[in-house]
This record gives C-alpha cells, sequence and structure tokens, in this order.
C-alpha cells in the first residue's frame, strides 16, 4: 500500500473512531455544563449537588478505567468501545427520566462507567494506528482526542435547541428533552461504529484483539516493567507526571463543568452562551492540529506542564472578570487546550512504553484522571455555595492547575533516568 493510501486511510480511521469521544465526553460528560443550570433550578441544588452529580460520573469513569483493561484482553477494543457506546446512549436517554437526586446520581456513575470504557478503549485504537504512521501519530492522536469537541458543538446547539422546543410545548421538565436529544444522536453515532467494525479490523486486524496485558493489569496499575527501566518500581518512576495529570483532573473539571453557570450568572444572553460553548468546542477541534508537533517532541511531561499552564491562565480569566471579549477567549484558550493535556499522557506513554504495555499505561492515567475528577467538581461546588460564590470556585481550580503544571515539569523520559 502506497504511503499516501495508507495516509488518508489512517486519517479517515482516526476521525470515525474520534466520534467516539464525541459520545464519552463531548455529549455523556460535558453537555452536563448546559444542563446543570435549568436542573439546578427546576430540582432546586446546591451548587454543590449540582457539582456532585459531575463526582459520580467521575467515580464512574474511574471504576470503568479499572475494568476496561480486563475488557479488552477479553473482547478486544472494537468490540468494547461499539458495547460502550451503546450503552452510554441508553444511559443518557435514562436522564430524562428521573427528578430524584438519588438516581440522576446513579445514573451519572454508570454512564461514567461507560464513558471510560469508550474512551479507554478509543485511545488504545488511536495509538495503535499512529504506529503505522509513526511521524503523524500526534496528528492522529490529536484527531481522536478531538472528537470530543465535535460531541461539544453538537450538545451546544441541541441542548438550547430542545429545551427551546420543549417549553414551547409547555413540557414539565424541560431539560429532559435536551437529554433525549442528545441520546438520540449519541445512538446513531454508536449504530455507524457498529457498521464500520469489519473495516476497523480489515485495515487494522490487530486492533480487534488487546495486547496482552500484565498479571496486574485489571487492577489498572503501572507496569511492572519498562522499556527502559525495568528494575524500577513504576509508581516512582511515573509519580511526576500522574501527579500532575491528577491535579488536571481536579482543575479543569471545575470549569467545564460550571462555566456555563458562570456565563448565566453574568447574565450572558442565551445566544452569547451557545457561541461560548460552541466555540470551546471548536478549539478542541483545532487543537489536533495545533498541539501535534509539541506531543511529537517532547518525551517527558513537559507538553503536559505547558498545556496546564495554559489551562491555569484560561480558569482564572472568569474569576476576574465578566466581560465578553475575556470570556469568549477563555473559552476558545480552554477548549484548544484541555484534550491536548489528555493526548498527551498518552503520547507519554507511548514514548517510553513498548506497544504491549500501552493498555495498561493509558489505563494508569485515565485512574488518577478520574480520581483528580472525583474531587474537582464538589468541591468547586462546596467552594460557590460560600462566599464568592463561582468565582472562587475557579480560583482554586485554575491553581490546582497551576501546580500541575509545577509538578509535571518534573517527569523525564524514562532513558533519561537510565542514562
Amino acid at each position: 500500500m502506497s504511503q499516501s493510501i495508507r495516509l488518508w486511510t489512517s486519517l479517515g480511521l482516526a476521525v470515525s473512531v474520534s466520534m467516539a469521544a464525541a459520545v464519552s465526553l463531548g455529549m455523556t460528560r460535558f453537555a452536563y455544563a448546559l444542563l446543570l443550570p435549568p436542573m439546578r433550578e427546576d430540582l432546586s441544588w446546591t451548587y454543590t449537588l449540582a457539582g456532585a452529580m459531575n463526582t459520580f460520573n467521575a467515580l464512574g469513569y474511574l471504576v470503568g478505567a479499572l475494568l476496561t483493561p480486563w475488557a479488552l484482553k477479553r473482547w478486544g477494543a472494537v468490540r468494547v468501545l461499539i458495547v460502550g457506546s451503546v450503552l452510554a446512549s441508553l444511559l443518557m436517554a435514562m436522564t430524562g427520566f428521573f427528578t430524584q437526586a438519588l438516581y440522576l446520581l446513579l445514573q451519572r456513575f454508570l454512564a461514567g462507567v461507560a464513558s471510560a470504557a469508550v474512551f479507554v478503549s478509543g485511545g488504545l485504537l488511536a495509538a495503535r494506528l499512529g504506529a503505522h504512521l509513526p511521524s503523524q501519530s500526534g496528528l492522529l492522536l490529536g484527531i481522536y482526542y478531538g472528537g470530543t469537541g465535535w460531541g461539544i458543538v453538537i450538545s451546544a446547539l441541541c441542548v438550547p435547541a430542545a429545551i427551546g422546543l420543549s417549553a414551547a410545548h409547555h413540557a414539565q421538565h424541560t431539560w429532559s428533552w435536551a437529554w433525549w436529544c442528545l441520546a438520540f444522536v449519541c445512538a446513531i453515532i454508536s449504530v455507524a461504529l457498529y457498521l464500520i467494525r469489519s473495516h476497523l479490523n480489515h485495515w487494522m486486524p490487530e486492533l480487534s484483539t488487546a495486547a496482552p496485558a500484565p498479571s496486574n493489569e485489571h487492577q489498572a496499575s503501572l507496569p511492572t516493567t519498562t522499556l527502559s527501566a525495568p528494575s524500577q518500581p513504576a509508581w516512582r518512576v511515573w509519580t511526576p507526571g500522574l501527579l500532575g495529570y491528577g491535579l488536571f483532573g481536579v482543575g479543569y473539571i471545575g470549569y467545564m463543568t460550571f462555566v456555563v453557570a458562570v456565563l448565566r450568572e453574568q447574565g450572558a444572553p442565551s445566544a452569547n452562551i451557545t457561541f461560548f460553548y460552541a466555540a470551546l468546542g471548536l478549539a478542541v477541534v483545532a487543537s489536533s492540529r495545533i498541539w501535534a508537533g509539541l506531543l511529537n517532541h517532547f518525551k517527558g511531561g513537559q507538553a503536559l506542564a505547558i498545556l496546564n499552564a495554559l489551562l491555569s491562565v484560561a480558569t482564572l480569566i472568569p474569576a476576574l472578570t465578566s466581560a465578553w471579549p475575556a470570556m469568549l477567549l477563555s473559552g476558545i484558550l480552554f477548549g484548544g487546550v484541555f484534550l491536548s493535556v489528555v493526548a498527551s499522557t498518552t503520547a507519554m506513554v507511548k514514548h517510553n512504553l513498548p506497544a504491549s504495555q500501552w493498555a495498561s499505561g493509558i489505563s494508569a492515567f485515565t485512574v488518577v484522571f478520574a480520581v483528580g475528577q472525583i474531587v474537582g467538581p464538589t468541591v468547586v461546588g462546596w467552594i460557590a455555595d460560600g462566599p464568592g460564590g463561582l468565582q472562587r470556585g475557579l480560583v482554586f481550580s485554575a491553581a490546582a492547575l497551576l501546580l500541575g503544571a509545577l509538578v509535571a515539569w518534573q517527569q523525564k523520559p524514562l532513558q533519561s533516568q537510565t542514562s
């Protein structure tokens, strides 16, 4: 096969698989930011409870990250991807049928489990796809993670339209229609992924089964051996990178959970909020190309550190001003960076571990990411219920991101640690 045909085939497959990221994060998780204000108003939630919804989602994500390596080993990445996407669609639809907090918390938890299965398996597929074209691996990973941006754009367009339509029909809970609309879109994507499964297996037959995993992979712990430092405990080798990524999870999720609520409190018109969130999503898509070179160049935690620092700036802006141009800049900067942080850890795993350990490496970073997300939303919500409101909560998020940048900078490539 010629290099150009291989490139276009890889790009097409990366775009197709990126729709799974649109389901797992773009809609299953981040659409909640748009739905939080109407749900909170309708159901009389505190910000703490509103944040707890995403905390339970992140807890489910952690459980899913722990289970996914076992599922990958048993069924393979393609099947896990499709089944997880279908389950996420069904769980999203169920959200519209409940108003009790306990049931909604359970739904968010289960959706997090399905979301992790989709995101980890999709990331593994994208990483192995990049192995066919090492010079374009950063771009292919970015395209996959950028699919989350398309999910955010779809959410920004669907949620206000569905709420407006339900209000016109005098529905009791207008936000329910938005969940059903998003579930319908996710179901269509799930069907499309099912239809291309044979194409994935044809062009990348090794993707239909998971790589052999170490015996402790079901615990999503780090590999016990590495390419460069087999005698060193993995947790010591990866401590700065894992901690920096965990702090990213703490900081970024506060912004993505509450930034729309901040805009609502500032009195931004609905059209501005839609434009803001859609612009944020488009920036996520664009980031796949913007940071590809950075991901390819750095082998240690430098990319993670740089991106964390930029996110800290973007998160601090809404805490300091309500000026619309500044808010829009904050959203575009945040969208242009935050999913590339996730891509940076996948790239770090690929740079430092053999292919047989990619699944456990990606899962390990996914676990600390999930732990950070468990902490972030409830803490920011609790702060927002006190003096200073949401702005003070975002200051906490910005501080966590900055600390994550400082820590991640200390992560060195594994080769340099044994040279």
